[in-house]
């Protein structure tokens, strides 16, 4: 398996990490990260589409902000915090705080079971609906 690609810590383009950030499914596994440190590639609440997540976390390892451990046929990620400190100080502080802030009482995303997940932007108070994976049979 060819290594995964990622920039190094000199090359990280706010832009690209912003827009990475402007997602709140990838803002929910950025927040899981900095919480737990590293996670696996599919956290039991997320009721999402493996193709789906599997794009989130490309576009988090290729803006710079993950860095990912291949075991076996498990995939773990680790938020690159000291990196994105380094080059950008205060943004991951001023992001994560924010979500602390509007969702003390409640996670940004929340999925009954075989429900469509709700993942709402704390600042922002729009709500995305995420349709659970359909069966194949």
């Amino acid at each position: 398996m060819p290594p995964l690609t990622q920039p190094n810590t000199a090359d990280l383009n706010l832009v690209t990490v912003l827009h990475a950030l402007g997602d709140p499914v990838r803002m929910e596994l950025v927040r899981l990260m900095a919480v737990h440190g590293e996670i696996s590639c599919s956290p039991d609440h997320l009721v999402i589409a493996r193709s789906t997540l599997s794009n989130h976390w490309r576009t988090l390892r290729e803006a710079g902000l993950t860095v990912t451990r291949v075991d076996g046929k498990a995939r773990y990620m680790t938020l690159r915090r000291a990196d994105i400190d380094e080059r950008f100080p205060g943004v991951l502080d001023a992001v994560l705080g924010s979500l602390a802030q509007s969702s003390a009482s409640a996670s940004p995303v929340s999925a009954p079971p075989g429900r469509a997940i709700s993942v709402s932007m704390p600042s922002s108070r729009s709500t995305r609906r995420i349709a659970p994976p359909r069966s194949l049979t």
